[in-house]
């Protein structure tokens, strides 16, 4: 008998951790899934080529939840989603990560008997005033299944009154992606003239970091100041590429080093990353990816989801203090940055453990 997998996904970096699984899954006789996106089909962050570059089927349903108010967003998931269980025969469903939709899809599916799955458990800010955090309380709460990236997201939920039977540490699930396009990488337009290891890499997603102008100026300066000549390139969208582009015409120390270009296609992204001499972002994504290609990373973050990128990677924290940030630059070009190594289950195997789990704990 089919075991019916629903795959929630709520934004774009989602899809970069449920491709893996879904070809897991295909390679699986008695399992059968469905790949439902929160949002709309025309998402203008879901560009052109991704599902191409993932290798991945766009996905079957998409709820068509577009609205900037999270409480709004959740009750407006809740009502979509419970919809689509309806329609559709599902066993199991797998939320990933933990955003306000991913928490809207956990709460249904559990109100509906369903098993649930979170995949990149017990992560945790430890500061409950975040959104975030409470989604990932909540979600990690209800699941039956906690698919954790490391040991100490394991011992997170094992702290917070999760039965042993249900924590399961499966390893980092960005990783099964890097490992099967890391010989796809495209080259991106950007670096014309520009020579691999000879430019930095700066993000931004951040909304609190954006909300506060007169800092995010603070960091720019210190970014340009630091990198001399060394280009700096900064492929960006939406508000972060506007308002970086406006501090920038403002102030006469962001200089011309700093390159804002249009957001990148995941296989473009993956080569810039790959092959810069340091990152200064604030994605916790980018500073895995950067611990697994042992690129030098500043994490504009008080903390990390995954310790193992600072105990072990290349990633530092320098919170969001333009001072530490221009230190941690000054080693950076210098030269002087620590050496790291792969944390555990780091393999690309990661999917191929959830799926044979799915099988196992039916």
């Amino acid at each position: 008998m089919n075991q019916n997998i629903c795959i929630f996904t709520g934004a774009r970096p989602n899809f970069i951790k449920v491709a893996p699984i879904i070809r897991a899954i295909d390679n699986t006789p008695d399992m059968d899934y469905q790949l439902v996106f929160a949002g709309r089909a025309d998402d203008p962050t879901l560009e052109g080529t991704l599902f191409d570059d993932l290798q991945m089927p766009r996905p079957d349903v998409f709820l068509g939840v577009d609205c900037e108010n999270l409480n709004e967003l959740t009750g407006r998931v809740m009502s979509e989603f419970e919809t689509y269980l309806d329609k559709h025969p599902v066993d199991t469903v797998i939320v990933v990560d933990d955003l306000a939709s991913t928490m809207a899809a956990a709460i249904v599916t559990k109100k509906r008997g369903l098993r649930l799955a979170h995949l990149v458990a017990g992560t945790r800010s430890f500061d409950i005033t975040m959104p975030k955090e409470i989604n990932r309380l909540v979600i990690d709460g209800l699941s039956d299944l906690l698919f954790t990236a490391g040991l100490g997201s394991s011992s997170i939920a094992t702290r917070e009154g999760a039965e042993m039977h249900k924590i399961y540490m499966v390893g980092n699930i960005l990783m099964d992606s890097l490992r099967q396009h890391h010989n796809r990488w495209l080259r991106p337009q950007c670096l014309d003239g520009i020579a691999d290891g000879q430019y930095l890499v700066f993000t931004l997603n951040r909304k609190v970091l954006m909300d506060n102008r007169d800092n995010l100026l603070d960091m720019l300066e210190a970014v340009c100041a630091e990198a001399g000549d060394t280009p700096v390139i900064a492929p960006l969208r939406g508000r972060a590429r506007q308002l970086v582009t406006t501090l920038q015409r403002e102030s006469p120390t962001v200089t011309d080093a700093l390159h804002v270009v249009d957001a990148l296609s995941y296989l473009e992204f993956g080569y810039l990353t790959a092959h810069a001499k340091g990152i200064i972002t604030d994605s916790g994504n980018v500073a895995e990816e950067a611990t697994f290609n042992n690129v030098p990373c500043i994490t504009l973050n008080s903390y990390t989801e995954h310790q193992e990128t600072v105990k072990q990677g290349t990633n530092v924290l320098v919170g969001e203090d333009a001072q530490r940030l221009r230190e941690a630059l000054s080693e950076l070009m210098g030269g002087h940055w620590k050496t790291a190594t792969l944390p555990d289950r780091w393999d690309g195997r990661t999917a191929e453990r959830i799926v044979r789990i799915l099988q196992e704990s039916r």
